[in-house]
């Protein structure tokens, strides 16, 4: 079972479901050609997607095309079903930088027969998660800049003030649709510039007030190729 530490390395979490937003920022929604949505896009990763960081994603054989999505993650850590929105952060333990590792190829060819994106968003590794930094110690979550390097070049920055749907939102939608649970972790979006890594990258997210997560890439020595 994946576990992500709390800062304090006193607590941690062991992990649930990975409920995930796509398209929660405007330019991102922009960039990849698609609208604005009125409700959340919703997807889910296994837990078996979770890693932590100084540890690597690894390309399966069958993609050729591997990006990166920084995200803002909210951690649930109180059970909760038809949370009310000015409920919703009893049920948040806290907060980490996190990254939705998508193989785009992957994606792109199911988006065209209409089939779900569940291999491309959830395979295993596709979910780098941070240490988790206690609510109390975050002030606004709304507030935090974002930001991904590569390489040490800046890929993505951006402030979680451009969320089209906050927090609360989120953590009420979600729990209308799945009952939450303490360990679940809720990846919010990503902002612009996402785009491509290679074997042998290094990436470095970053979410202010909440920390880092550093974590290199490289391909499946396996190469059986799937039927």
């Amino acid at each position: 079972m994946a576990k992500v530490a709390f800062t304090d390395s006193q607590r941690f979490v062991n992990v649930g479901k990975c409920l995930c937003l796509g398209r929660n920022y405007p330019a991102h929604a922009k960039e990849m050609n698609a609208e604005i949505p009125e409700n959340p896009v919703v997807f889910i990763k296994p837990s078996t997607a979770v890693i932590g960081s100084g540890s690597r994603v690894i390309i399966p054989p069958f993609s050729r095309e591997l990006h990166h999505e920084v995200e803002m993650v909210v951690v649930i850590g109180k059970d909760g079903k038809d949370i009310p929105r000015e409920k919703a952060y009893e049920h948040v333990a806290g907060y980490a930088v996190g990254l939705d590792m998508t193989l785009r190829d992957v994606q792109a060819e199911a988006k065209k027969k209409g089939l779900p994106w569940s291999v491309a968003k959830g395979f295993d590794t596709s979910a780098p998660v941070s240490a988790i930094m206690d609510k109390r110690f975050v002030r606004d979550p709304h507030a935090l800049e974002l930001s991904l390097k590569v390489n040490g070049v800046l890929r993505q920055r951006s402030s979680t003030a451009n969320m089209i749907f906050r927090v609360e939102y989120i953590v009420s939608y979600l729990s209308s649709i799945f009952t939450l649970e303490a360990g679940d972790l809720i990846f919010t979006g990503t902002p612009e510039g996402v785009g491509p890594v290679v074997p042998g990258d290094q990436m470095q997210a970053s979410l202010e007030s909440v920390g880092t997560l550093t974590v290199g890439v490289e391909r499946s020595p396996i190469t059986v190729q799937r039927m």
